[in-house]
């Protein structure tokens, strides 16, 4: 029998993966993959007369995944070093028992690396396909909200403290713009991996003469897959694609930390979607917890190890290595399942977020004025000079929080201020919305190069097609 799905813990594999990524990387498919590339290969080589076109026919029907015991092959896998050992000798038993002849032919000329190599780059295209479709959600999501909320003030926060006024819309844009770049890495980190791995035994085909380069390129056009020399030791393709899966995972834990600081009780800006059962507490029954973005954070933890793994394993000895390639097994699909989780958790949190617009403009008013110390320094600045008027108004904003009185009130007390700001133009000078600089134009470029991102994507996937 073969699993559907990966042997993660039931317990935990919903919090973390989806269900459409934990099969595409289960053993059944990880098989199907495998026998894929030997059919490939049997009809390439078959065309170019290396096999008798006879032996087509039976290697074909015997690639059917349900046909295999992948526990047992796990198995025999301990012993022999990979798990294509055991795979090419189950799929000879099996042809056989259609064709003995054509059993002589299975796996002709390959290595266990090939098989094992291309199925990961096959995986790695239908991983990124599978993942598109929550990106493009959280993008399409992101970006409707930043529109709506293209007028809407909150205060924006450096060092974890209020700095400036902002628009959330711009703050939405710019998560959609990063997943928008985390999107467009990835597929071009995929597409330079889509290349065909078959080089047998040391990268020469030499078991296929001069035949070699021809069933080459005839099993890259079988399995859609670009041609070049045989790549066994050198991982840098597969490396940037973990690469770009990591920037992805960590991409989406940037925005899960910024709406899990929204979130807070104190702040109260934003929160997750809600629903029955989501967010809460054993003992709390008023909370409400950020528990889509806990779960995205925990993908960002953990991503970075897996990453490391394969760029050590670049690392990598002559024509064919060991231990480095070996690691790729686990990370690499270990890699996609998390990012299948933050894809997925990043869409829901777009199109379920909760937006509290009048808390937005509370929180503006907390330092009672304070925040728009730098507008009204920019203007004293213009006659006093920008040092001096720094000090005046670093004077000032102590005295305000230390006596708890709005910023204009002690400012409107200073002769040296007031000489150059009438009470009238200070007053003006504390609207949040009067000094928000280019906030209008960066959104709009913003929203502009994602709907680009967004079309230039969506053509490219109908040229596909």
């Amino acid at each position: 029998m073969i699993e559907t799905e990966l042997s993660l813990s039931p317990l935990l594999a919903s919090l973390f993966t989806t269900a459409e990524m934990r099969a595409l990387h289960a053993d059944g498919a990880v098989i199907g993959r495998m026998l894929e590339f030997e059919a490939a290969l049997a009809r390439a080589e078959a065309v170019e007369g290396v096999i008798p076109r006879s032996a087509v026919a039976a290697i074909k029907s015997a690639c059917n995944p349900a046909r295999f015991d992948a526990a047992a092959l796990g198995k025999t896998a301990a012993l022999s070093g990979n798990p294509a050992i055991p795979f090419v000798k189950a799929l000879t038993a099996e042809v056989a028992k259609r064709n003995r002849e054509a059993a002589r032919y299975v796996h002709w000329g390959a290595t266990s690396q090939d098989v094992i190599d291309t199925a990961a780059v096959i995986a790695i295209r239908e991983s990124v396909e599978l993942l598109d479709r929550d990106l493009a959600r959280a993008i399409k999501a992101f970006a409707r909200l930043a529109r709506k909320h293209r007028k809407t003030p909150l205060a924006a926060r450096t060092w974890l403290q209020q700095a400036l006024p902002t628009v959330f819309g711009l703050k939405l844009a710019r998560w959609a713009a990063l997943v928008a770049r985390a999107r467009e890495n990835l597929h071009e980190a995929a597409a330079k991996a889509a290349v065909l791995q078959f080089g047998g035994a040391a990268g020469t085909l030499a078991a296929l003469g001069k035949k070699g380069p021809r069933v080459a390129k005839r099993l890259a056009e079988e399995l859609d897959l670009r041609l070049d020399a045989p790549w066994h030791a050198e991982r840098d393709r597969i490396a940037n694609v973990a690469s770009a899966v990591g920037i992805l995972i960590g991409a989406g834990g940037k925005i899960a930390r910024d709406v899990s600081l929204l979130m807070q009780t104190e702040v109260g800006e934003v929160s997750e979607p809600t629903g029955h059962g989501r967010g809460g507490s054993s003992t709390m029954p008023h909370k409400r917890n950020p528990v889509a973005c806990a779960q995205i954070l925990a993908a960002a933890n953990l991503a970075p190890g897996l990453v490391a793994s394969l760029l050590s394993g670049m690392v990598q000895e002559q024509e064919r290595a060991l231990g480095g390639w070996q690691a790729e097994w686990i990370a690499i699909p270990q890699l996609f399942l998390l990012a299948s989780g933050v894809a997925s958790r990043l869409a829901e949190i777009a199109e379920g977020m909760e937006i509290d617009a009048a808390r937005m403009r509370k929180n503006l008013d907390a330092t009672h004025g304070l925040i728009m110390g730098e507008a009204v320094q920019m203007a004293l600045g213009a006659t006093l000079g920008r040092l001096e008027a720094h000090d005046l108004l670093e004077v000032a904003s102590k005295r305000a929080a230390k006596e708890r009185r709005p910023l204009i009130e002690v400012l409107s007390r200073m002769p040296e201020v007031t000489k150059v700001l009438p009470r009238e133009k200070l007053a003006r000078l504390f609207d949040p919305l009067a000094y928000l600089g280019s906030a209008e134009p960066f959104l709009e470029r913003t929203l502009a190069g994602v709907e680009k991102s967004l079309k230039h994507s969506s053509t490219k996937s109908r040229r596909k097609r």
